[in-house]
């Protein structure tokens, strides 16, 4: 079984934001360019190939305040994944994605990616358990 720390931990809220001066690219790949020493060149590589498992590979070079709601979520989605053997938390995903009737695309993009990561957990309030289409919600 795999160790995990707590500097595996990779957050998607509404509260670490983006870096808006930054494309959407390098604020995916800042982690796997300090912490990998990744040269750019292959960073925007595999950040681009990540962007194409959803179909938004033209949205690479855009500014965050291009995007929308459901691209910024990918946006960090994706650079939460890319902590190394990551516990990717989604706090409250239907705050970073206010127009979703359900979690379907919630939980397809994790699918997409679910190569690049440990274990998730999605944190979200008792009143948003039916848009999940789960049971077995657990309430802490």
């Amino acid at each position: 079984m795999k160790e995990r720390h707590p500097e595996n931990l990779g957050l998607v809220s509404t509260d670490i934001p983006l870096i808006s001066n930054l494309n959407v690219w390098l604020n995916i790949a800042l982690i796997r360019l300090y912490h990998l020493s990744e040269s750019r060149l292959q960073a925007k590589r595999v950040v681009v190939g990540l962007l194409n498992r959803f179909q938004k590979r033209e949205i690479a070079g855009l500014r965050i305040a291009a995007l929308d709601h459901w691209e910024r979520y990918l946006v960090k989605l994706l650079r939460a994944a890319m902590v190394q053997d990551a516990l990717i938390v989604i706090d409250r995903p239907f705050r970073l994605v206010p127009d979703l009737p359900d979690a379907e695309l919630i939980e397809n993009s994790l699918t997409r990616i679910d190569d690049l990561y440990f274990s998730c957990r999605i944190l979200d309030y008792s009143w948003n358990r039916d848009r999940y289409r789960i049971k077995d919600v657990s309430e802490s």
